[in-house]
């Protein structure tokens, strides 16, 4: 499964105020694994950059005069992302920058969702983590990845952080290494292990939670419940 993990920075918030993508950075996931490839580039917007947008991602107007405008990078930047899966945080937003800069070409290209699945992490994130911050500082706090160089926000830079926050976000390692295997599930020396437990081994002593751990664990689940509108499947489940 190929997926391309991407951001992007702008001149604004609002392409419908004429607003213009600035920077693209894009980073391969083959199976749940970088591959190292990627896809980098700053884009001419040929109008100003907000004051406020410079005060989060740094890039000026000065240093985009030279750089090419999206008609020259848009072949490439298609050929790169294909029909693979966009893995974004907070994808209308630049998703819905992608399309206004298709539609502006006027060569009839079609819309991002039309080309590619879109997984939106900031979604996942509240799906999972209800009632608790999701933008990308907190998660990466929360799965212990290293932003400690976002001083300023930067699409490529982001589109890899991002990367290792979805792949802590959604389970981490693909294959689970047991009995000197490979995480790839291959044996260490190409043949495969098979580890048997001893069948007079000890039985495993059961822990079994108290009153007092009992009420927290229904009141964590009614908290969730309702941060989640009703929808805590853990809850749903004992009812």
């Amino acid at each position: 499964m190929r997926q391309i993990v991407l951001d992007t920075e702008t001149t604004g918030l609002e392409p419908e105020q004429g607003h213009r993508i600035i920077e693209i950075g894009c980073v391969e996931l083959f199976n749940r694994k970088l591959t190292g490839k990627h896809f980098h580039q700053y884009i001419r917007p040929d109008r100003e950059i907000d004051e406020g947008a410079i005060e989060v991602h740094g890039i000026t107007n000065e240093f985009l005069a030279d750089k090419p405008v999206f008609a020259q990078i848009a072949d490439d930047f298609l050929t790169f992302i294909g029909d693979a899966e966009l893995v974004i945080h907070n994808a209308p937003f630049d998703v819905g920058f992608l399309d206004h800069e298709l539609r502006l070409l006027n060569r009839g290209l079609a819309p991002i969702r039309e080309r590619c699945g879109v997984l939106d992490t900031l979604v996942y994130a509240r799906r999972k983590h209800p009632g608790q911050k999701n933008n990308l500082d907190a998660l990466c706090k929360r799965y212990m990845v290293d932003n400690s160089q976002r001083d300023l926000h930067g699409a490529l830079l982001d589109a890899e952080i991002l990367a290792d926050v979805y792949l802590a976000m959604t389970g981490g390692q693909t294959a689970l290494a047991l009995g000197g295997q490979q995480g790839d599930g291959s044996g260490g020396d190409g043949e495969e292990q098979i580890i048997r437990l001893s069948a007079d081994r000890p039985r495993l002593k059961v822990l079994r939670a108290n009153d007092e751990e009992i009420e927290a664990h229904k009141a964590k689940l009614a908290t969730l419940d309702k941060a989640s509108g009703g929808n805590c499947l853990w809850l749903q489940q004992e009812q």
